[in-house]
């Protein structure tokens, strides 16, 4: 079931995303080679703490407050002491923050030190994809006018789409409908209406948009060994426009 939000709501909504666009602002310039992803994952949670709010992930058992994935993980990375941020690394955040029972969701992949051609190639194609994905999604449209922006800039550029992981409904819950797919498919295809809040997030791989489940139960890897970039925007709808809530 879809839930359109009311003003009360969405305003709550966009309070959470503007905090968590700033956290983006603080830890961003913080990203460095030689930081395990677990350090990230400690300053990521500082910050919604003290600002007074609690990690989205947490609800649903995710150990950490960052989804935090390294070059071939395309989503879902655990942080850890063990794994360390290396120079030339694609390093995507992924993050949630519960503000008074308002979700908000947004994902930056961050580019660490001296980093090849290719990786900032892909990076920037799937920036592309997020604007192309949120340019389509206005009232009136369908969803799967955002699968279709979204994959056919991926698909000119050479790159594979992830179809197993999609975005989604955001704000009240972690995950609500509808599903959000950054490839054209046969599912449900809803309109888009005033009071709808998505998650809009390409996971572009720069080879096969195919992928496996790692070990660890969480980790989303590419079935390849090909780099990923992940990039996400939580955004509202209304009659005449649609907003980005995350905007940094």
């Amino acid at each position: 079931m879809i839930h359109l939000k009311n003003e009360k709501q969405i305003n709550g909504i966009r309070e959470s995303c503007r905090l968590l666009a700033r956290m983006f602002d603080h830890v961003i310039p913080k990203v460095q080679a030689g930081m395990s992803t677990k350090d990230i994952d400690d300053i990521c949670f500082e910050f919604v703490r003290r600002h007074g709010g609690t990690p989205a992930w947490h609800k649903e058992d995710f150990p950490g407050t960052a989804c935090i994935s390294i070059n071939n993980e395309v989503i879902h990375g655990i942080p850890s002491r063990k794994r360390h941020v290396r120079d030339g690394d694609i390093v995507s955040l992924d993050v949630g923050i519960d503000l008074h029972g308002y979700i908000s969701d947004s994902t930056v992949s961050v580019l660490v030190g001296n980093v090849s051609e290719e990786a900032r190639r892909l990076v920037e194609v799937a920036e592309q994809c997020l604007a192309a994905g949120i340019a389509a999604c206005r009232a009136g449209n369908r969803i799967s006018d955002i699968a279709h922006a979204v994959y056919d800039i991926a698909h000119s550029a050479g790159y594979g789409v992830v179809y197993e992981y999609c975005g989604h409904g955001v704000g009240l819950a972690v995950h609500e409908d509808p599903s959000v797919p950054n490839c054209p498919s046969r599912g449900r295809n809803p309109r888009i209406q005033p009071g709808m809040v998505l998650a809009i997030e390409p996971m572009i791989n720069q080879g096969t948009g195919d992928v496996i489940l790692a070990d660890d139960g969480w980790t989303v890897l590419t079935a390849d060994g090909k780099l990923s970039a992940h990039a996400e925007h939580t955004v509202a709808v209304f009659p005449d426009h649609t907003e980005v809530l995350t905007q940094r």
